[in-house]
């Protein structure tokens, strides 16, 4: 998979791509990566990549044109490679990432992020190059190289080899519309607290109806949300309701 990011900050990165499971991942070849600075498709002496926005207000807006340039350059480049770009742009306006769409994008070859800065980027730009518009959720950031971060930590994880052992991404939180169950380990007993029985039973049958009973809860609890979406089998509610 390849991912090219379009960002005025490019450093910002690294400690996506130095450390952990993403840095493994990319040692093992799982995935490219290549920044775009808009200001190195900047026309004038300046560098200028942003402009005050008609209409008065607040901010800066960034330009089309040098944005444009860093697309036409991308394009380009996956040509070669018989790569058709998918462009994503960060935005409060987007729909909201969750697990469905961080699988959905794992499938695809190629992943264009488009970080914005300031007020915002031109419309004119969005309507013309951008394919969808992902949020991470109701609330502000300085700019899009966080969301980016986030997206391409989460689809790195889907990708295969990623994960030392491949059962982790199937065990995780809303794979399948649940939270995760509590964890535990050594020692036995910690501050005056146990690890539940039935973890140190050996009896595999027991411990999965237990993270399950238990992943129901925490997910009713804290997230029924969640719940609602995805529904109940008769023997998950019997489980919930502790009923054996």
């Amino acid at each position: 998979m390849r991912f090219d990011v379009v960002t005025l900050f490019p450093g910002l990165f690294d400690a996506l791509l130095d450390f952990g499971i993403s840095g493994r991942a990319l040692d093992r070849g799982l995935f490219r990566f290549k920044a775009w600075n808009p200001r190195d498709f900047a026309t004038d002496n300046y560098r200028t990549v942003d402009d005050r926005p008609y209409g008065g207000g607040p901010g800066m807006v960034m330009l089309a044109e040098p944005l444009d340039a860093a697309m036409d350059a991308i394009e380009a480049e996956l040509q070669q490679d018989n790569i058709e770009a998918h462009v994503i742009y960060f935005t409060p306006r987007g729909r909201a990432l969750d697990h469905a769409k961080v699988v959905e994008l794992a499938k695809r070859p190629q992943l264009t992020l488009i970080a914005g800065r300031y007020e915002g980027v031109d419309e004119r730009f969005l309507q013309r190059r951008v394919h969808e518009e992902i949020s991470l959720g109701d609330f502000v950031l300085s700019g899009g190289e966080i969301p980016a971060l986030a997206v391409m930590d989460a689809v790195i994880r889907q990708l295969p080899g990623s994960l030392n052992n491949a059962e982790s991404a199937l065990q995780e939180s809303f794979v399948d519309g649940l939270l995760d169950a509590p964890c535990y380990t050594r020692p036995e007993v910690y501050r005056g607290e146990t690890v539940p029985d039935v973890l140190m039973s050996g009896n595999h049958k027991a411990i999965e109806r237990w993270r399950l009973q238990q992943r129901l809860k925490l997910t009713a609890k804290r997230r029924p949300d969640l719940l609602d979406k995805r529904g109940m089998s008769r023997a998950e509610k019997d489980l919930l309701d502790g009923k054996d």
